[in-house]
């Protein structure tokens, strides 16, 4: 364990660890660092705490000083002069035919060195530029090729919903977001609809991920027979959000769809899979389904492998007990007739 404090150095951006030292400060102060870019200027976003080894990246640098009012100021005016040095930029860019495009400029605080970030389709000779860049600000110029969602993450912009993109907002690191969460929540596959303004999957689809997983496993598939209060039928549709069952009733010649609360619903129990067959010549009593009887019935029953073989133990440890009730009556009924005679 190690007394940290964290601090960030813009707005959503990632949170790291520094040593405090002989400094105590709170969340909102401002601090001197010391980072792999050189001497930064950031806010502390939480107070001194104590953290894991394994969440500290080493080594563990120290905090320089509490920032001062002069501090602020020359953060402050470097700020401002990002805005002149990205225009000089973007002008050279032109001036070298360069098939680039810049999004952001960034100073460090001593001054040491100045960041540019760009986004291109294909790799770009800046050498060049990078000469004319250093003459012109006679410090180290970096240029830093950066991906579609980071280049959302600087300029901002509005989402489909209407508000600031999360990104730009509170997301401190880019979580991973497949096309199989669109499907799990019953959303349009249209790549418009589930596109963020960088043009890949929207980060929210990454936020009701885990209610939906850990409801659908509470609820009946999709086809699966089940029994309600108005008798059995089979499941057509399921809603996740409101946790209702839509079940199809024969009714005659006909049937009906209708939709029941998941407490109303209760599933059928289809029949168990064969099990694998006990070794004789090993005493063990275990008794393991083996590889085919699982995948048969994860087919038979939509399920995974790893939920399928948690169902088919499932059904084992019910034999096992109405096995060993079984065995308990027939033994009593055994003492009972030898009593009677």
């Amino acid at each position: 364990m190690a007394s940290v404090i964290g601090v960030r150095f813009k707005n959503a951006g990632k949170l790291y660890y520094f040593d405090p030292g002989v400094f105590w400060p709170t969340a909102g102060d401002a601090v001197i660092v010391e980072t792999v870019r050189g001497i930064e200027y950031g806010e502390v976003v939480t107070g001194v705490k104590e953290v894991s080894d394994e969440l500290i990246t080493p080594p563990l640098k120290k905090v320089i000083r509490i920032a001062t009012a002069d501090d602020a100021q020359h953060d402050a005016e470097n700020r401002a002069r990002e805005k002149d040095a990205l225009a000089l930029c973007q002008k050279k860019v032109q001036e070298h035919k360069l098939q680039m495009k810049l999004v952001g400029c960034e100073y460090t605080f001593d001054n040491s060195k100045i960041l540019f970030y760009f986004t291109s389709d294909k790799r770009v000779d800046f050498r060049a530029l990078v000469k004319d860049l250093a003459a012109a600000f006679h410090t180290r110029i970096e240029l830093r090729q950066i991906g579609v969602r980071d280049e959302a993450k600087m300029m901002g912009g509005l989402g489909m919903c209407g508000r600031p993109v999360c990104c730009a907002q509170f997301l401190g690191d880019f979580q991973p977001v497949s096309i199989k969460m669109a499907k799990e929540q019953n959303l349009s596959l249209n790549p418009t609809k589930i596109s963020g303004i960088c043009g890949r999957l929207m980060c929210c689809l990454k936020y009701e991920e885990d209610h939906y997983e850990a409801t659908r496993k509470r609820m009946p598939r999709v086809g699966r027979e089940v029994v309600t209060p108005d008798g059995n039928g089979t499941v057509v549709d399921l809603n996740i959000l409101k946790e209702t069952v839509r079940v199809r009733i024969p009714k005659g010649d006909s049937a009906e769809q209708k939709d029941y609360p998941l407490e109303q619903v209760q599933r059928v129990q289809s029949a168990r899979p064969a099990k694998k067959q006990r070794n004789e010549e090993n005493d063990d009593d275990t008794n393991t389904p083996d590889e085919a009887s699982v995948e048969e019935y994860a087919g038979e029953e939509g399920l995974t492998p790893d939920e399928a073989l948690a169902e088919i133990e499932e059904f084992a440890e019910e034999d096992s007990a109405e096995e060993e009730m079984a065995d308990a009556v027939s033994d009593a009924d055994e003492q009972d007739n030898t009593e009677k005679q």
